[in-house]
């Protein structure tokens, strides 16, 4: 069976506040020494999420925050669709720097996901999102066109943490772990 395959780019930029968050602030009360140890690894640093768009994500605000990515096909490499997927997405190019491999996550539908991380900062009020087309109402027969994302933010680690969509919470627990190091 062949699966899909999508990539993307995670921003992230230092903000030079080293500076460890209030002990039940952030990580939350009762975390564990691992939030810790990632809200250690996250003090001064921010990354730039895009809040999904259309009818489907509207009004929501925790869960439903993504790593600018889209599919690809056998024709790109993963990196091509990743910058392409940015400037879609985001209607920017992508920017230049040392791509830093996240690695992959095989999602439950069984898509392989494949982020880089790249430092760099980018003001959102820039963006220009890409959009796309759906019925909606369904079975409406009414098409109408939607942002791909109708909004971009920087957020903290641990706003992020709260803000992604789960199945993209391990490409920025492995930048934590990278940017520490």
């Amino acid at each position: 069976m062949t699966y899909k395959r999508s990539a993307g780019l995670l921003l992230f930029r230092r903000t030079g506040d080293g500076s460890r968050p209030e002990p039940g602030n952030g990580a939350g009360a009762g975390a564990g020494v691992e939030a810790e140890v990632e809200a250690e690894a996250g003090a001064g640093v921010e990354v730039l999420l895009g809040h999904m768009g259309g009818p489907l994500w509207s009004g929501k605000t925790s869960g439903d925050w993504a790593i600018p990515k889209g599919e690809y096909g056998p024709e790109e490499t993963p990196r091509d669709a990743a910058r392409r997927e940015f400037t879609e997405e985001i209607g920017l190019p992508p920017p230049e720097g040392e791509y830093l491999p996240l690695g992959e996550v095989r999602l439950s539908s069984g898509k392989l996901v494949t982020i880089w991380a790249v430092e760099a900062d980018l003001d959102p009020a820039l963006m220009v999102p890409g959009t796309f087309t759906l019925e909606w109402p369904p079975h409406s027969g009414n098409v109408q066109e939607f942002p791909e994302l109708d909004r971009v933010a920087w957020c903290t680690p641990e706003m992020a943490q709260n803000m992604l969509i789960p199945s993209q919470l391990p490409f920025l627990e492995r930048l934590l772990v990278l940017l520490k190091a």
